[in-house]
């Protein structure tokens, strides 16, 4: 099927133009933010010996979760992808469409600037990790659509009869991975901690609703690489199967599932 004929730049305001991929940055971390303002708002969720966590400090973090996701995001795109094109044109560091970001990347930013906030307000460190993992997946989801509507980080080629010919991608059908990738590491992943949240009560074991996120997203990262093509100026790392985001992705499931067992003896 032909790609879909929507114009990357949503709104053009004179010479300010405003791209769908902004867009859905800006919409993630509001959605987020929201969600996680609910759930703070609502005491029965959690424990009673952390200290709390309320809707103020979200509204203060707000910037910070920005800044840890852009900044992180882009400087792990350059260490892990891009370093090699970046040393030799320095300029290529501030380009974010050579390349764009890196979740795993966006991830140390949004963890690093946790930890800090989290000491400077007197917040338990897994609370604040489990209400921001709580609401990253609705993030995610606008993230990987914008990646669709840009026609980037397409998929690997295919005869599947839903498969996309994107502009950039040559005259080939190819996987629409980042719809596999939205599906699978934003929508279901936001269900599945939500039941854990609503009907589990897993906030009130802190550390488990971070632990299922970063092993699930981890799991289905490396599901979906099958299907994704890897960055151009990488390639695959070994044999026509092994790709960075694969490698990126196994550390994150250990510390998954080390999150969660250590959340179930406290």
């Amino acid at each position: 099927m032909p790609f879909p004929d929507i114009d990357p730049v949503a709104l053009q305001l004179g010479p300010l133009a405003i791209h769908w991929y902004g867009l859905a940055y800006v919409a993630g971390i509001l959605l987020g933010w929201l969600y996680a303002r609910r759930l703070t708002a609502r005491p029965q969720l959690w424990r009673n010996d952390t200290p709390a966590l309320t809707p103020a400090h979200l509204d203060d973090f707000l910037i910070w979760a920005a800044a840890g996701i852009v900044l992180g995001g882009r400087i792990g795109y350059i260490l892990f992808y891009d370093l090699a094109a970046v040393a030799a044109e320095p300029i290529r560091a501030i380009q974010i469409w050579n390349g764009g970001m890196s979740f795993h990347g966006g991830l140390i930013g949004t963890i690093l600037a946790m930890v800090i906030f989290s000491r400077r307000n007197g917040i338990a460190i897994w609370s604040m990790f489990d209400v921001i993992a709580a609401a990253a997946p609705i993030g995610i989801f606008f993230g990987r659509i914008a990646n669709f509507i840009n026609g980037e980080l397409w998929g690997r080629l295919t005869d599947m009869p839903w498969a996309v010919v994107f502009p950039a991608g040559g005259p080939f059908a190819r996987h629409p991975s980042q719809l596999y990738e939205a599906a699978l590491e934003g929508i279901m992943l936001f269900l599945l901690l939500a039941a854990l949240i609503y009907g589990a009560k897993a906030l009130k074991r802190p550390g488990t609703i971070s632990g299922w996120f970063i092993g699930f997203y981890a799991v289905a990262r490396i599901f979906n690489e099958f299907f994704r093509e890897p960055d151009a100026q990488i390639g695959y790392l070994a044999g026509n199967w092994l790709t960075m985001g694969m490698i990126l992705s196994v550390p994150m499931l250990m510390l998954g599932i080390w999150a969660v067992l250590r959340a179930r003896k406290t």
